[in-house]
């Protein structure tokens, strides 16, 4: 197999066109065809379903595309590390954010990275911490955020901050960053994680009583949409609604008795080398998260001790 032909493979996949691909390549259509093809011949089975609506990977295009995305980023890593710079650490790293922490996150971490070392190119996938934990078991990021994971035999962890979770209420509602009991908050409807979510857990775990439930969603901008709208009230971690509380879109305060709190840890796989890129990448998350709790920025949350 050549790169051209896995490249070629990732782009249709990714387009689902040839026409498409060649666009983006910057070659003309029949080199992208004979790629394909020739990958075919290689491997011995259709990787596309052709058809009027473009090309659709097969269950065996998935595998083997899957593979080469693999193959071709690791290929842009070395390139970036061993390009002569003496001067600064190059690389790319692929940081995986809590859904929860992008709003606070993601903006000071890639701007303090792109000040203090520009040769790192950084990546940020976001999603929730089970998803999270599973690419980085599968090498698709380099580390992560999780919340109440320990280290592993797989994984090295380093815990980062504490933080309590809050009542998410509409606008008009009287609650202005107060405490308030479980029980008061299940005096309204409920919009939820669905069932098996690791904050949903948390949530049932606390409950001594069931709630009214009028939505359950795996996604949180659709829970605070909905309470914004009037829909009901929600049980969020303190740093995603942070800046919708500042601005008057949302009412929020923290939950007592009992006050549930989530440890967020920063996770690095402990197999392989980790490239002096990914080291810097670790220590600026760090720094970050430390000072986003010491300056306020995120509610209610206390520096985590290790151990």
């Amino acid at each position: 197999m050549e790169l051209k032909q896995l490249l070629a493979l990732v782009t249709v996949g990714d387009t689902g066109s040839v026409t498409k691909a060649a666009r983006v390549l910057h070659v003309v259509q029949p080199a992208v065809s004979r790629y394909i093809r020739a990958l075919e011949d290689e491997v011995g089975v259709p990787l596309f379903e052709r058809s009027r609506q473009g090309m659709t990977l097969t269950p065996a295009g998935e595998v083997l595309a899957e593979r080469a995305r693999r193959a071709l980023l690791e290929l842009d890593r070395a390139r970036a590390e061993i390009r002569p710079d003496r001067e600064h650490v190059r690389g790319i790293v692929t940081i995986g954010l809590l859904e929860s922490t992008v709003e606070l996150v993601a903006a000071p971490l890639v701007e303090v990275l792109g000040r203090r070392h520009p040769g790192i190119e950084v990546r940020i996938l976001s999603a929730f911490s089970g998803h999270l934990r599973q690419w980085l078991d599968d090498g698709e990021v380099d580390m992560s955020l999780l919340y109440n994971v320990n280290s592993t035999p797989s994984i090295a962890v380093t815990p980062l901050l504490r933080e309590a979770l809050w009542a998410i209420a509409p606008p008009d509602a009287e609650l202005r960053r107060q405490a308030i009991t479980w029980a008061q908050v299940c005096e309204n409807r409920l919009i939820l994680p669905v069932a098996g979510h690791g904050l949903r857990t948390l949530v049932d775990e606390a409950l001594s009583t069931a709630p009214t439930i009028v939505c359950q969603t795996n996604s949180m901008p659709v829970q605070k949409r909905l309470v914004a709208a009037g829909t009901g009230w929600s049980v969020l971690p303190a740093a995603g609604v942070a800046e919708d509380v500042a601005a008057g879109r949302l009412r929020g305060g923290p939950i007592v008795d009992p006050a549930i709190s989530r440890t967020i840890v920063l996770a690095l796989p402990r197999a392989g080398r980790v490239p002096p890129a990914a080291e810097v990448a670790a220590t600026e998350i760090v720094r970050v998260t430390h000072r986003l709790v010491e300056d306020g920025t995120w509610p209610t949350a206390s520096v985590a001790q290790a151990g």
